[in-house]
C-alpha cells in the first residue's frame, strides 16, 4: 500500500504543471515545459512571426526596429528603421508582410530588407493604422485597422471614421472593407486551409470567427470566446492562443483550456516557431519569451 501511494505521489509530481499554471494548461504544453526568457531590454515587443526555417521575427516598435531570433538562439537586427512595424506575417514567397503604422501603410519586405508599400489608404483616406495581418494560402490577406493614437502622427481622430478589417487580393488590385460592426479589431489569424478567419475585437472584449468566401468576403460571424486579444495564433488542434494578461488558450468549442502566465505588464502577441514549429514565442512588453507546446503551429510556413 505504501509503495502504491509513493508511486502515485511521484507520478503526480512528474506530470504536474509548472507553478502558477492550471492542470488544464498542462494539456497544451510539452511535458516539463517552462517559460524561458530569450531576450530583454526592448521598449515594447510586438508582431512575432516565423519563416519556413523556424526563425522568428518580431518588432520593437518604439525603437522602429524588426528583430530576428534565429533557430540557433542568436538575436540580431533585421531592419531599422522599419516603418514603425507592428503585426507581421510571412507570405508563401518568403516576404515579410508588415503593418507599418508610421505612415499607416502595409508593407511587403524582401529577405534582403527592401520594402514595397502595398496599401496606404482606402477610398482616398489614410488608414487608421494597420495593426495585425494574416496571409491566406493563395496570397490574399486580411489586416485589422484600429486606431491607437501614435506620437508620430499629427492627427487625433481615425481617418477612416470606423475601425474594421480589410481584405487585399492576391494580385494586390482589390482592397475592400469586410467588416462593418466591430468596435476595435486587433489580433487576427486564419486557418491554413484558408476557410476560417478569427478576429479579436479587443474594444468589445470578444473574439469572433468567420467563414471566408473565395472573393474575400466574410460570412457566418459567430462568437468564438468572450475575450478580446492584442494578438493571437492557432495550433494544429484548433486551439486559439490569445494575449493580454499572459496567454489564454481556448479549445475548438470556445472553452478555456489553459493559461500561461508571463511576468510582464502586457503580453502583446504570439507565434509558433523553432525548427519543429512546436515552440510558442511570446512578445511581452520589454522581452521575448518562449515555451514548448504539445502541438505544432497551424500556420507553419512550408
Amino acid at each position: 500500500m505504501k509503495t502504491t501511494v509513493l508511486i502515485l505521489a511521484l507520478f503526480r509530481l512528474l506530470v504536474s504543471p509548472a507553478a502558477g499554471e492550471s492542470n488544464e494548461t498542462y494539456t497544451i504544453l510539452a511535458p516539463g515545459a517552462k517559460l524561458e526568457k530569450l531576450a530583454g531590454e526592448f521598449i515594447f515587443t510586438e508582431g512575432p512571426t516565423c519563416d519556413k526555417d523556424g526563425n522568428v521575427f518580431f518588432t520593437d516598435q518604439p525603437n522602429n526596429r524588426i528583430v530576428k531570433w534565429s533557430v540557433d538562439g542568436k538575436i540580431s537586427s533585421f531592419l531599422q528603421p522599419a516603418g514603425r512595424a507592428n503585426g507581421m506575417f510571412f507570405d508563401a514567397h518568403g516576404d515579410l508582410i508588415a503593418c507599418a503604422d508610421e505612415k499607416t501603410e502595409l508593407w511587403s519586405i524582401t529577405p534582403d530588407g527592401q520594402h514595397t508599400v502595398l496599401v496606404k489608404e482606402y477610398e482616398g483616406k489614410k488608414l487608421n493604422g494597420p495593426n495585425d495581418v494574416w496571409v491566406r494560402p493563395d496570397g490574399a490577406l486580411y489586416f485589422t485597422d484600429p486606431f491607437y493614437k501614435r506620437d508620430w502622427w499629427d492627427y487625433n481622430q481615425p481617418p477612416q471614421g470606423t475601425e474594421q478589417v480589410y481584405f487585399l487580393s492576391a494580385d494586390r488590385q482589390t482592397l475592400k472593407r469586410v467588416t462593418t460592426d466591430l468596435s476595435q479589431p486587433n489580433g487576427i489569424i486564419g486557418t491554413p486551409d484558408g476557410k476560417k478567419l478569427f478576429v479579436s475585437d479587443i474594444g468589445a472584449g470578444k473574439t469572433y470567427a468567420y467563414d471566408i468566401q473565395p472573393d474575400g468576403t466574410l460570412t457566418k460571424k459567430f462568437l468564438r470566446c468572450e475575450l478580446g486579444s492584442d494578438g493571437m495564433t492557432l495550433d494544429t488542434e484548433g486551439n486559439l492562443y490569445l494575449t493580454g494578461e499572459g496567454v489564454t488558450v481556448f479549445g475548438q468549442t470556445g472553452k478555456q483550456v489553459g493559461h500561461i502566465s508571463v511576468p510582464e505588464s502586457w503580453t502583446a502577441n504570439v507565434s509558433f516557431g523553432g525548427k519543429d514549429h512546436k515552440t510558442l514565442f511570446i512578445t511581452a512588453s520589454t522581452a521575448l519569451y518562449s515555451i514548448r507546446t504539445k502541438h505544432r503551429g497551424a500556420n507553419a510556413a512550408k
